[in-house]
């Protein structure tokens, strides 16, 4: 069985970033620490408001990594251009803009906006398919590799096949509340994994995120078919008393373990 791989995402190390007026602490030098310690990628998700991640820090991300590491920028693919009205940051050039320039190898379509405080909920392609099928189009094109956040549902994981994308991302907040409060976790689980399961049979490749830890990423792990997480809140929140070296170690045993 292929490991699964851990995108380790860089937003909460931007907003402690940006809660002063410095370069303290670095994007950059944070993702090759967790690289340097095992993870398998690195992940972001720049917003139009630019609350964390700023679109100069995906460009920085795109310069620095080593080659053949993954970078998989998330956001809006709606979200247009916006100017910035804070000293020393940048505009924002809009998503697909920012994409296009980037070319990363992963770009992880997400229906969110400024409102959200976080990501909420996946895709309803029944409404958005033909707005985003011809964006995916137009970045696979670009060599860029395309997984649409999505909720385990049957009807619109098929539809996700229909719009031309790469893979699904599952949107696993469900599953850490149930785990969490340990009520009906193995129903939970048990519908991710027949989208999972949905997914392979339709040819698109499983990733996953939202709220995994150290304590409910060991089971998920199990998923049939997953190839990889993206972990950002809960892994920076460990690091402050685990280190980040150490942190990122922990995230791949749970990620190994399969008992």
């Amino acid at each position: 069985m292929n490991h699964i791989a851990l995108s380790v995402n860089l937003n909460k190390i931007a907003l402690i970033r940006n809660s002063r007026d410095t370069i303290n602490p670095s994007v950059p030098e944070h993702a090759n620490m967790c690289l340097s310690a095992g993870a398998d990628g690195i992940t972001v998700h720049p917003r139009p408001d630019q609350r964390h991640i700023r679109a100069d820090d995906c460009f920085d991300l795109a310069k620095s990594l080593p080659r053949g590491i993954e970078l998989n920028i998330e956001g809006n693919p709606f979200a247009g251009p916006r100017r910035s009205d804070r000293d020393g940051v940048g505009d924002y050039p809009g998503f697909m803009e920012l994409v296009r320039t980037i070319r990363p190898a992963q770009c992880t379509l997400v229906p969110d906006g400024d409102q959200q405080l976080t990501s909420d909920h996946g895709f309803d392609l029944y409404q958005d398919g033909d707005r985003v099928a011809p964006l995916i189009a137009e970045l696979k094109s670009l060599g860029v590799r395309i997984s649409l956040f999505m909720e385990p549902v049957a009807e619109q994981i098929e539809l996700a096949r229909s719009v031309g994308t790469d893979r699904i991302e599952l949107y696993t907040e469900s599953y850490a509340v149930a785990h969490k409060n340990k009520q009906n976790v193995e129903a939970v689980f048990s519908e991710f994994c027949d989208a999972a399961i949905l997914a392979g049979e339709l040819g698109l490749g499983v990733n996953a995120g939202h709220d995994l830890d150290l304590y409910n990423l060991p089971l998920f792990a199990t998923l049939p078919g997953l190839l990889e997480v993206s972990i950002g809140h809960a892994l920076t929140v460990d690091a402050i008393r685990m280190g980040l070296g150490d942190t990122v170690r922990a995230y791949q045993q749970a990620l190994k373990k399969k008992d």
